[in-house]
């Protein structure tokens, strides 16, 4: 088997054992396929011979041809799986010798590997690594390269087979002879869900614990690295005990404070400032009539005309003055009221936001911490296209001095306003100003009005991309709002009960209800008496019951029985498994159940049926995972998976180059980010294929983010499916801008981040690592300053030290060239025509995106589901998969292809699956 010095045979055994099949294993495709230039329309096009098939034509066509769907999986039910050494020896060993020998024997080792010494033995050998190595070259169609022999068809068929039945084999011995604990500890973002699914309420309670590590697979959720130190317990009390003083309250309701603001009452400044100039001309020209009647009429047709910014304005007569405000001396704050206030009737004049701009209603330094924060808008918007509805946002924030300032949006979602201007409505918010932060420090410390001033603010902001204006009559704002007394979240914690009169009884309720729902099982006698005796011991040091429970009920979520995934005694599966190998019990199963689709713990409905034993019956747990995905608390699966599967924490800290992108705002960036999240939720709740996230004749997007793409008709900052144009070439997870834009420097696009993203996120077939003293690219040089980005990358891997790497990813990256740092579209780079042409290593050409999402369509799609399997199960499972896993993930593959290949379909197989249910 011929090999070049570029091909990378030192790939970590983690990677090596993802890759997927593409003969036997895999999809069928000529060994080596003859190069041919694709057109870069998408769709159906009309090329030098022929009409290219359509994507939905491929995937159609790449279905059919998948091994998986051919049922050539070879898996055994045996208990310990025997090596075919016998064929091996009659077979494999010739193709081999004649193959590969000569490069990998004992004359030449390129790539450092021998194949003629390889243990054939994969179940008990010592080789499976090596093994795994081969097949991936081989059944990827990347040996021999291109420049060596041909290997015919028929003795690839063989060897990918022989190969491919070893390794099931080998895989199976493995996994029935070891346990793979997915014992671990919550994630932060579990914990802080996990609070909020206890107590009811959507709090920020986990914000200060640190951010977890990254595994090599790019989740957080790895067993590998969720454990906890002696030490951090008491910093998870600590949090337990903050948590449920947020959620409590005292015996005493607190008073309610109201603050209405009418349009008339906030523009009073403005308008006294309006009659000054008025005065300044009445004097001016008291003495010509004629010219002060000009000057009036002058000055009136001036006001008639909206200024810019956010204005005030008076609907008798049609004036308009720009809306002023200023925070020091504290003259705009307004003073709350005792007593509720009644809404006027009428309203002359009001206030008027332009798209982009906002409208300050001063509350002063009596905002309460504590409650909600109860915010009303009389609003209507201007203009009369229907498509076309501004929203609205609330910040809220205060000014450390005279030349800074703090304010952060504190609605979550931004409020679409579509009131005509003849029907204005009330829009509310209700925001708990417990998660309020930052907070003004110098809240009754200082007097009002002095430096630094004590006061807040709201602001009120039309979020619209659109020129849609929003007009304001009436601002209504109440605090602490509670619609409940007690509120359902202190409920949760100390219910009604007879028995309050009764410490010791009520204790030992609130302790029972308490443990079940924290510790997701029923408590034993033995748990509730160790708390009680916590409870008397500390309860003559408290001032109260609700004191002395707090602390005690702290220490439950300091527990290990809370933080972590527990798994204790478990069912084996059957008789005829291995006594190794055994089965989560309900409750445990529970739990990685509602870690998965809620990241989360499980509801009481979950928890029932577990303590039932009824969960994991084939059409309860259908039942179940099907609730759960409909349930709201499954958008918290979306963004965990898709963010951490895509790496889009890259996204997060994005730092785009201002002068060369100009048009690039906070309103894109933030689109960017939600973009894949939304696709990935239309693909699940609809049951859509998984290869739409190669490619797909749709896109989710809003106003922002359609404009960017240059797609019409689009209105609004809510995301809704609309249909993509192939002339618009975006569709699928690979053209997003925001997954572009994340392996771009910010100032151009970047292929071999794009390149190797694609490798390790989409196929899961990341590229090793960089040799060491890898030769940087000397920009100084004036003769690669006048190169493309291309030939420079072309530049760099003609180089001995860099082309085993960039053979592997360049062509990938390079596809993505006609799109810019931002991810928009380009066809020039530096005057000249982009190329975004290439030689993949087996001698297949890509040029561009479309011929990118063809060849994967084509080709890889066998490869490409398993990878999905594969990142799927990692993130249920909250551990790393392994050689034994390997089987498993390829059964659960060709079930997912043959039953159509859904995204929802994926996630029940995965469910029902052995290796979810077993440890």
């Amino acid at each position: 088997m011929n090999q070049p010095s570029r091909v990378p045979w030192a790939w970590s055994f983690a990677a090596l054992f993802c890759f997927l099949h593409v003969l036997a294993m895999g999809q069928d495709r000529p060994a080596n396929p003859p190069a041919q230039t694709i057109p870069k329309d998408s769709g159906r096009t009309v090329g030098s011979s022929a009409t290219l098939p359509t994507f939905d034509e491929l995937k159609a066509a790449g279905a059919i041809r998948s091994s998986y769907r051919k049922g050539n999986q070879t898996q055994t039910e045996t208990k310990s799986p025997q090596s075919e050494q016998f064929s091996y020896r009659d077979s494999i060993q010739p193709l081999l010798a004649k193959s590969c020998v000569s490069c990998h024997g004992p004359d030449a080792q390129e790539g450092n590997i021998r194949i003629d010494t390889l243990d054939p033995d994969l179940v008990r050998g010592k080789d499976v690594a090596r093994w795994l190595e081969v097949f991936a070259v081989i059944s990827n169609g990347e040996m021999p390269p291109a420049d060596a022999a041909k290997l015919e068809d028929q003795p690839r068929v063989e060897l990918v087979q022989w190969l491919s039945a070893e390794i099931q084999k080998a895989s199976i011995a493995r996994r029935a002879e070891q346990n793979h604990s997915s014992f671990r500890r919550m994630t932060r973002y579990e914990t802080n869900y996990a609070l909020q699914d206890l107590f009811g309420v959507e709090y920020e309670f986990a914000k200060d614990l640190p951010p977890e590590s990254t595994s090599d697979d790019g989740f957080q959720n790895s067993s590998e690295l969720l454990h906890v130190s002696a030490n951090q317990f008491a910093t998870y009390r600590d949090l337990g005990l903050a948590a449920l003083k947020k959620v409590t309250v005292g015996k005493e309701r607190p008073p309610l404070i109201y603050w209405g603001v009418t349009m008339e009452s906030a523009s009073t400044e403005a308008w006294a400032h309006h009659e000054k100039e008025l005065s300044t001309i009445r004097r001016k020209f008291k003495d010509d009539p004629d010219a002060l009647q000009k000057e009036l009429e002058k000055n009136a047709a001036a006001r008639r005309k909206p200024p810019h910014g956010t204005y005030y304005k008076n609907l008798a007569t049609g004036e308009s003055v720009r809306a002023s405000w200023e925070y020091p001396g504290a003259k705009y704050a307004r003073k709350p009221s005792p007593n509720p206030l009644e809404v006027p009737q009428e309203f002359h004049y009001v206030a008027i936001l332009p798209p982009k701009q906002r409208l300050v209603v001063e509350l002063g330094d009596t905002v309460p911490d504590t409650g909600t924060l109860r915010v009303r808008v009389r609003a209507s918007r201007l203009n009369t296209e229907q498509p076309r509805l501004p929203s609205l946002q609330l910040e809220f924030g205060w000014q450390a001095s005279n030349d800074s300032q703090a304010s952060v949006r504190i609605s979550k979602q931004d409020i679409v306003i579509d009131a005509p201007s003849d029907q204005p409505k009330f829009y509310q918010w209700d925001i708990p100003l417990s998660e309020v932060h930052p907070r003004n420090s110098m809240r009754r410390v200082w007097k009002m009005g002095d430096l630094p001033n004590p006061s807040e603010f709201l602001r009120l902001v039309n979020s619209s991309v659109s020129q849609g204006n929003i007009q304001i009559d009436y601002v209504e704002v109440t605090a602490p709002v509670y619609d409940h007394w007690p509120p359902e979240s202190h409920l949760q914690v100390f219910p009604e009960s007879q028995n309050k009169s009764t410490e010791t009884k009520y204790a030992e309720e609130v302790l029972k209800g308490f443990l079940k729902r924290a510790w997701r099982k029923e408590p034993t006698e033995q748990e509730v008496a160790q708390k009680l005796g916590l409870f008397a011991k500390i309860r003559p040091q408290c001032e109260d019951f609700q004191q002395a429970m707090t602390e005690v009920l702290a220490t439950v979520l300091a527990s290990p029985k809370f933080l972590y995934i527990v798994q204790g005694d478990s069912e084996t599966l059957d008789a005829s498994a291995s006594p190794s190998k055994t089965r989560l019990n309900q409750l445990e199963f529970a739990n990685r159940l509602s870690m998965f689709l809620w990241c989360s713990i499980p509801d009481d409905e979950l928890l029932h049926l577990a303590i039932k034993g009824e969960l994991q019956t084939e059409k309860k747990l259908s039942h179940q995972v099907s609730r759960m995905l409909r349930d709201p608390r499954s958008r918290r699966f979306s963004e965990q998976f898709v963010r951490q599967w895509l790496g889009m924490q890259l996204l997060d800290f994005l730092k785009v180059d201002e002068t060369v992108y100009p048009s690039f705002d906070q309103e894109l960036k933030e689109a960017m980010l939600e973009e894949p999240i939304a696709f990935f939720e239309e693909v699940l709740n609809q049951n859509r294929s998984i290869l739409d996230f190669l490619h797909a004749d749709y896109a989710m997007v809003n106003e922002r983010l359609a404009q960017h793409y240059g797609i019409a008709e689009v209105f609004g900052n809510d995301f809704r499916r609309v249909a993509v144009d192939p002339k618009i070439r975006r569709g699928g997870l690979l053209t997003q801008a925001g997954l572009l834009a994340m392996n771009s420097d910010g100032k151009d696009s970047h292929p071999l981040k794009r390149g190797i993203w694609m490798l390790k996120s989409i196929l899961n077939d990341p590229p090793p690592p960089p040799p060491p003293a890898v030769p940087v690219i000397d920009l100084a040089d004036p003769e690669i300053a006048k190169m493309t980005l291309k030939q420079r990358i072309e530049n760099h891997r003609n180089q001995a030290a860099c082309m085993s790497c960039h053979a592997k990813i360049d062509p990938w990256g390079i596809a993505f060239e006609n799109f810019d740092a931002i991810g928009g579209w380009r066809t020039e780079v530096q005057g000249q025509p982009v190329d975004a042409s290439s030689l993949l290593f087996n001698g297949d050409k890509l040029d561009g995106i479309d011929a990118l999402k063809r060849f994967l369509l084509e080709h890889r799609q066998d490869q490409y589901a398993r990878a999905m399997v594969h990142k799927m199960l990692t993130f249920g499972l909250g551990r790393p998969l392994s050689f034994g896993d390997y089987a498993s993930v390829d059964g659960i593959t060709a079930d997912l292809r043959m039953g159509g290949d859904g995204l929802a379909t994926m996630i029940e197989l995965i469910v029902s699956s052995e290796l979810f249910q077993s440890k």
